[in-house]
């Protein structure tokens, strides 16, 4: 089991690198392969009954261009809210790749060979290299340009999980999400502004926005759990569309 106050604490120092460039001259080791490999089974699912897998690709074998020496791809069956849940897992492998100072990219439009992998579908990749030293990762997350918390989140305004929570990646950097709160609990919404699709198709938005969805859960679980909130989770199907905001979860106080 993974140290959720040490995935915390990396939110502060995580960064997108949209290239990889003035890394140093350092390599992700075979040892460290071997690691993600092992850590990935232990990673909490959003939806246990949704089978995933990971492979770690040199770049070459891949269509990411943006200067990383890996690509991690996942992989799922496909059921009900299949994209959140890789976006769930997904995004705790995220921190934890940033607490062995290996840099991450979201890549969104990034295509694999084999497009299955023990019946399971491909579904998106993180692109990652390891950095040579730690303060070229976020110095001041605070300085990065992301929508307010004022923007993503209405009704009772939890500061130290508002303000914090924003910072989640989104695959195509559409940041697609929206809270309301009340004094019983809130909900979390993916959220799509009228004309706006970032870098992607305008046929893959809400593909690659459930995937988000399941990163900015897992950034807000962690917020809440740091802040001694305790909840209970309740998850509602998404199938897509393209309507301005879709529930996905509950999360009611106790």
């Amino acid at each position: 089991m993974i140290d959720e106050n040490m995935l915390y604490q990396m939110i502060f120092k995580r960064k997108s690198f949209h290239l990889f460039r003035n890394i140093g001259d350092e390599s992700i080791s075979w040892e460290e392969i071997r690691e993600i490999e092992e850590v990935y089974p232990s990673l909490t699912p959003l939806c246990p009954d949704i089978k995933t897998a990971v492979k770690v690709l040199p770049a070459n074998e891949t269509t990411c261009k943006r200067g990383q020496e890996y690509c991690i791809l996942l992989y799922s069956e496909k059921k009900d809210n299949y994209l959140q849940n890789i976006g769930y897992i997904g995004g705790q492998l995220d921190l934890y790749l940033v607490s062995k100072n290996i840099g991450t990219l979201w890549y969104g439009i990034g295509k694999a060979e084999e497009g299955l992998i023990h019946g399971l579908e491909f579904v998106i990749m993180i692109a990652i290299a390891k950095i040579d030293d730690e303060r070229k990762f976020r110095k001041n997350m605070f300085k990065s340009k992301r929508r307010t918390a004022e923007d993503i989140w209405a009704g009772n305004m939890l500061a130290d999980v508002a303000d914090i929570v924003r910072f989640a990646p989104s695959s195509c950097n559409t940041q697609p999400w929206m809270v309301e709160c009340n004094a019983v609990g809130l909900a979390v919404y993916r959220y799509k502004k009228a004309g706006k699709r970032g870098i992607m198709p305008s046929d893959k938005v809400s593909f690659y926005n459930r995937i988000d969805i399941g990163i900015f859960m897992c950034f807000l679980e962690l917020c809440l759990k740091k802040n001694g909130i305790r909840y209970n989770r309740s998850i509602y199907v998404d199938k897509g569309g393209d309507v301005p905001r879709t529930l996905n979860a509950v999360y009611r106080f106790v």
